[in-house]
């Protein structure tokens, strides 16, 4: 599978509220580094799934927009909006924040990641 192909699986799939489905997509040496409205952040693999866990208490539905694409071998850039549907009100859709992140792959799995995000 081709790295983009991988990238637009991850972010069609259920992972980002989702432990067990996230686990299939994180290598398991993966390092995020996160530049938020609220700072940067640096997350592993347990720190990773541990916020899909904690992401599923709160929504029922993710889904991820995405406006850009972009990859050349192991990288690809993606630009997409994240929305979510809460438990409190499952009608109707939230949105959480604009992201932009460049993910590295490695095994056929993001192994490296640098992504922004910025709420509007």
């Amino acid at each position: 599978m081709s790295a983009k192909k991988l990238v637009q699986n991850f972010y069609k799939s259920d992972a980002l509220i989702d432990a067990e489905v996230m686990k299939d997509f994180l290598h398991p040496e993966i390092i995020l580094d996160w530049n938020s409205s609220k700072g940067f952040v640096q997350m592993n693999y347990e720190s990773i799934v541990n916020l899909a866990g904690e992401l599923s208490k709160a929504y029922v539905r993710s889904k991820v927009r995405i406006s850009h694409i972009l990859a050349e071998n192991d990288l690809v850039s993606v630009r997409y909006s994240h929305y979510v549907k809460t438990i409190e009100n499952p009608r109707e859709e939230m949105f959480l924040a604009n992201f932009i992140v460049i993910w590295q792959l490695k095994d056929d799995k993001l192994y490296r990641g640098y992504q922004m995000s910025q709420i509007s």
